[in-house]
């Protein structure tokens, strides 16, 4: 199958690369660095072997100035990492990349990630502009847009196995959670917070756990890399704000295969949450692989007046509301034109489901394929 052409690009000195499982990143340092010496965690023996003894590293390394190591899911044997500062210290000249899927033992165990010497990168699900003819607007908000998943032969039943994965490999063999059972409810009930504010103590009502279990279950679904939360952008606020961050899964195909639907259940609301997440997922991309530092960001007043992203940086003030609709009505503008009130340095931007770029009432509408096509990493938002 013909490789697909990342926008990510690796620094020159040793980092780290974390990524939800699937995201490619070990298919693209294996293209990118096909002379590199290769510690796969994954494997039994080498884990039995490196978590028995993590010095043995420094006797691969006997000899190899100049080249790079890779050490794929590093978390699975955290103690690898003072032997790597240990050879950073000494400036072997060697490049280390050290890939991972979950921060938590990372963070359990207090490393700190090499004291600066090894800069953090993420790898992302695809991005529509590197599938390029190949993407879907429809196909992504069903199966999402891991390559894992959409390269499979069967991308709806690796979809459906995809989390199950993360529940056996990272969940339940490590004793991240006591009760699975539990944990596999909260996964499901958190869906219908996607893409937005998530009511801790009704989660904990539905899954018949307490408050606390369920601030810890989400901060395991951060740690492992399965969803992101998006905060309040208060900068000179002229309004009350609510001050909860919006919660997303970090897939929108991860989303569809979580949220459980019925009767009940109107497939224009679940397409709306996901087509907001698909567009979240790609404007993180969008700012891990570009060169404009800026941050994510949603608006929202008490009132309930609300932006679905704002991204502001140095160079960048961009306000983005997400509709899933094929029209445009004056409703859907009105978060847009009270932030512009309020902010008239931004730039505004409405995405919906038609075909026409248009601009009403000083507002860029655009169609969402088009805009996610369109969407490059260190090109400007719209150009």
């Amino acid at each position: 199958m013909e490789t697909v052409s990342r926008f990510f690009k690796a620094p020159k000195q040793s980092f780290f690369l974390f990524g939800p499982r699937g995201t490619g990143k070990s298919t693209w340092l294996k293209h990118h660095y096909p002379e590199s010496v290769v510690i796969d965690l994954l494997a039994p023996e080498l884990f039995r072997l490196y978590s028995a003894r993590p010095e043995r590293l420094r006797e691969i390394t006997n000899g190899a100035d100049g080249k790079t190591i890779i050490i794929d899911e590093v978390q699975k044997v955290p103690e690898l990492l003072d032997v790597v500062h240990e050879l950073l210290e000494k400036g072997t000249g060697i490049q280390f990349i050290l890939t991972g899927s979950s921060a938590r033992k990372l963070k359990r165990t207090g490393v700190d990630l090499l004291a600066g010497r090894a800069i953090v990168k993420t790898m992302h699900p695809f991005m529509a502009a590197e599938l390029g003819e190949a993407f879907s607007l429809a196909d992504s908000l069903q199966i999402g847009l891991v390559p894992l998943i959409t390269k499979a032969m069967s991308p709806q039943e690796t979809l459906a196995s995809y989390v199950a994965l993360y529940l056996q490999e990272e969940v339940q063999m490590e004793g991240v959670v006591r009760n699975i059972g539990a944990f596999s409810r909260f996964l499901e009930a958190a869906s219908f917070s996607h893409g937005s504010t998530i009511n801790v103590s009704e989660i904990a009502r539905e899954c018949q756990v307490k408050r606390k279990t369920v601030d810890n279950y989400l901060a395991v679904l951060d740690d492992l890399l399965l969803s992101f939360r998006v905060p309040v952008f208060s900068r000179r606020a002229k309004r009350h704000l609510i001050s909860h961050p919006k919660f997303y899964y970090f897939d929108s195909g991860v989303f569809c295969s979580l949220r459980p639907t019925g009767p009940l259940d109107s497939p224009q609301e679940i397409d709306g949450a996901g087509l907001e997440g698909l567009i979240a997922q790609h404007l993180r991309a969008w700012i891990a692989y570009g060169d404009k530092p800026c941050k994510l960001y949603y608006w929202r007043t008490k009132s309930g007046v609300e932006v679905d992203f704002i991204l502001y940086g140095q160079d960048t003030f961009w306000a983005i509301e997400v509709k899933n609709s094929a029209k445009i009505n004056n409703k859907m503008l009105k978060g847009l034109i009270t932030f512009q009130e309020d902010y008239p340095e931004a730039q505004t931007l409405l995405l919906y489901r038609g075909n026409e770029r248009s601009k009403i009432k000083n507002i860029l509408c655009l169609p969402c394929e088009q805009f996610l096509h369109d969407l490059v990493p260190s090109k400007s938002i719209i150009y």
